[in-house]
């Protein structure tokens, strides 16, 4: 028991990490209450809190090579329990953001590297395969029990009360920072690299914000664009730029490794096929499944109008499958290589998406829902229980805190981009379906469909049939037309969730690319992963 004592401490670490963020999804309802604001506005904390994290994630790596792991984790775990602190305080959405989406986004940053390395660090072989499953089926365990934690909270107590759970388990973690055993590490004086933290922040946070965007700027034909190229909306600019400001990154880290000063991150890494091949995969896990857990909930809360805790509920088979698939990883390692196993997850998760696209209905089929959440569960844990593995095992004892960088910036830029972007698809074929149907229906009128355009120009929101219908009678269109048009938009909710489910598919497919380059023996001996290996 002793040696596993260590896992213990950073598998609640991990678990605590992911929680929030699946409380923070099944409690969109009920936040955009409190806060008197949109789906949209919640959208942008959840997706700001992936994004800051994934844009400091390699900086909070360095900072384990700067401090310590172990001291890099409990200065992370202090900061994240601050935000949390914040949060559940939050009086305004802006606090509510400024805590989570900010700070604890923050901490998050410093942990997760440090983490990822201290696993590295403490288990070898067969034990660090089995830790690494762990983690990954804690992280599923966070993700799936939390929409069942947070939903009985949200709906008999106050999503309040799980941040203020969260200090309390902080407070616990840094008792027991004791039991993990570090290493000896080589004594380096290591500097970090402001410039090269500043341009890949600000590069990732252009993608991501340009995406998050696009619902309200439009992506050419500008909305509520803060400014205009040509005549064409900022979406598309603001994206341009962040990848523009990333490749001066990329120059940047270029020029201080030809002036022997410490970069960031040595772009050497991503010469090695089987880290980059498994930094792509989790890039793909993350954005199909952060994506799904933005829009599932939705469908369920919004359409089918169950409260959180029946939310939860339904999403509970991801748990229990993600759970054991993502703890198998010790067992099928000794059975099938990584790439064997990865590509039997994606597939899996396809067959999960096709499911999915066949239970969204107007009245849900309860068996069959948890059926697809099952199947989802199944192929995100198969996918867990190999790439925390492969990456740690692709570098070499001092590049592991740097691996444990990449590895988180790929998971949170993906959950970040997840959010976004299977959002922003939401929301684009909603307006586009509803659109359709109000055009192609001959009982609605010139005039009706006149102010219905204007205000889809302005954007729409995905909200309960019942607020639509109390909108068109205070803009007083005629019962029996508004009733048409209520239909309209029933009918284009599940357009667009499918819309955004089958994007979700497409990401999925295109991850079956990145596999050829992740390790087709097994890993159970001792000894790293040849960096070679194809």
């Amino acid at each position: 028991m002793g040696k596993w004592k260590a896992l213990a401490v950073l598998g609640t670490a991990q678990f605590l990490m992911v929680l929030d963020t699946a409380v923070m999804n099944v409690s969109i309802s009920r936040l955009v209450e409190d806060f008197h604001t949109t789906v949209t506005a919640i959208q942008t904390v959840i997706a700001l809190y992936a994004l800051v994290m994934a844009a400091f994630m390699i900086t909070g790596g360095k900072l384990g090579d700067l401090l310590g792991r172990r001291r890099a984790f409990g200065l992370g775990l202090v900061v994240y329990g601050v935000g949390s602190a914040i949060t559940a305080a939050a009086p305004v959405l802006w606090v509510l953001a400024l805590g989570w989406s900010v700070i604890e986004g923050l901490g998050a940053a410093i942990v997760l590297p440090a983490l990822a390395a201290l696993v590295a660090g403490s288990y070898r072989g067969r034990d660090r395969a089995l830790a690494y499953g762990v983690i990954g089926g804690l992280s599923g365990v966070g993700i799936a029990v939390g929409p069942l934690l947070g939903g009985w909270v949200t709906t008999y107590l106050t999503w309040r009360l799980v941040f203020v759970g969260e200090v309390v388990v902080v407070v616990v973690i840094l008792a027991l920072l004791r039991w993990i055993e570090v290493p000896p590490e080589a004594a380096r004086r290591v500097r970090l690299d402001v410039v090269g933290a500043v341009l890949c922040a600000v590069g990732l946070a252009g993608i991501v914000l340009g995406i998050l965007q696009s619902s309200s700027w439009g992506w050419l034909r500008p909305k509520e664009s803060p400014f205009t190229v040509f005549g064409f909306s900022a979406t598309l600019f603001v994206v341009a730029a962040g990848g523009v400001v990333l490749s001066l990154f990329v120059s940047w880290e270029r020029r201080r490794e030809s002036r022997g000063a410490d970069p960031l991150v040595r772009l050497e890494l991503f010469r090695v096929p089987t880290l980059r091949a498994g930094l792509f995969m989790l890039l793909i896990q993350s954005t199909v499944l952060l994506g799904l857990f933005f829009v599932i909930p939705l469908y369920l809360q919004v359409v089918q109008e169950f409260s959180a805790f029946q939310t939860g509920l339904r999403l509970l088979p991801v748990s229990a499958t993600m759970l054991v698939a993502a703890m198998s990883g010790s067992a099928l390692a000794r059975v099938a290589s990584p790439r064997t196993v990865v590509r039997c997850g994606l597939l899996v998760m396809l067959g999960a998406v096709v499911w999915l696209l066949a239970t969204v209905k107007p009245v849900i089929d309860d068996l069959s829902f948890a059926v697809a959440m099952a199947l989802l569960g199944l192929g995100m844990g198969l996918l867990a229980s190999q790439l925390g593995n492969v990456v740690q095992s692709s570098v070499g004892e001092k590049a592991r805190s740097e691996a444990g960088g990449l590895q988180n910036t790929a998971q949170q830029f993906g959950s970040a981009l997840g959010t976004a972007l299977i959002g922003a698809i939401l929301i684009a074929a909603l307006a586009g379906a509803l659109n359709k149907q109000i055009e192609a229906d001959p009982r609605i009128s010139q005039a009706v469909r006149q102010q219905v355009g204007v205000a889809l120009e302005a954007g729409v929101q995905f909200v309960p049939t019942d607020q639509v219908s109390t909108a068109l009678k205070q803009a007083q269109v005629p019962p029996d037309q508004a009733q048409h048009l209520v239909d309209a938009y029933a009918a284009a909710q599940l357009n667009g969730l499918k819309a955004a489910i089958l994007a979700a598919g497409g990401i999925t497919l295109c991850g079956f690319g990145f596999t050829r380059h992740l390790p087709a023996r097994r890993l159970t001996a001792e000894k790293d992963v040849p960096s070679k290996q194809g």
